[in-house]
């Protein structure tokens, strides 16, 4: 069984056979966050879709602590090396297999600019995360707008994405209602909304245009799912 926690804002936390990770772990300094850094004593990967604060969050810190390893794309990994981490870069259409199943990093359009001392610096190219684990396929858009290239996921047969509807930054309401029917996941969580007011959404309204397209699972922030 392959359980999901949604931590609030794009903060996911996702656990199965040789996998404790966290995708996008910002806890800290995030309004809606339900678990604290220290709260994670076990952790084997942390994934970082890009480099923005609100993504990159204290991923840092907590894969010193806990030497997990951090898997974002390739410019990204060199970056954060220098804080004596462990990473394993990869790119846009790469695909790994790790010790707890497949992983493949899809295109998002956004940016990846990272702050190190104060300074922004180039941290290569925004993306998502297909993540395949006990045989059930997890797809994080990261931050992005609508695509076309969503359309090669539904051959995927993917059973729970979370995409974000906070517009402004990524997709609207309507544009992740689009997003589902090119995908088509079995569920679908909706994420990146409310934390601020430049990205105010309403869920229930998601949840009522996608309609019948994708079971619609609206968590509240800690709340769990089990595939």
């Amino acid at each position: 069984m392959v359980r999901v926690r949604y931590l609030g804002h794009a903060a996911v936390y996702l656990e199965g056979e040789n996998l404790k990770a966290l995708v996008d772990p910002f806890l800290s300094g995030n309004p809606q966050a339900s678990s604290s850094p220290g709260d994670f004593r076990e952790l084997s990967h942390i994934f970082v879709t890009h480099g923005h604060g609100d993504h990159l969050g204290d991923a840092v810190e907590m894969a010193k602590r806990t030497g997990a390893i951090l898997v974002s794309n390739f410019e990204l990994c060199a970056l954060l090396e220098r804080e004596g981490i462990a990473t394993h870069p990869m790119h846009i259409g790469g695909t790994f297999r790790f010790p707890f199943g497949k992983v493949k990093m899809t295109p998002a359009l956004h940016g990846s600019g990272v702050v190190i001392d104060n300074q922004l610096l180039y941290g290569g190219v925004a993306a998502g995360f297909l993540i395949e684990v006990e045989g059930k396929k997890i797809y994080h858009a990261g931050d992005t707008g609508l695509t076309l290239d969503m359309q090669l996921l539904r051959e995927e047969k993917i059973d729970l994405a979370f995409l974000p509807i906070g517009g402004n930054f990524v997709m609207d309401v309507d544009d992740a209602v689009r997003a589902v029917d090119f995908i088509r996941p079995r569920k679908v969580v909706p994420i990146h909304y409310d934390t601020f007011p430049l990205i105010q959404a309403s869920p229930e309204e998601f949840a009522q245009k996608v309609g019948d397209a994708a079971e619609t699972v609206l968590l509240g922030f800690g709340e769990t799912l089990d595939l």
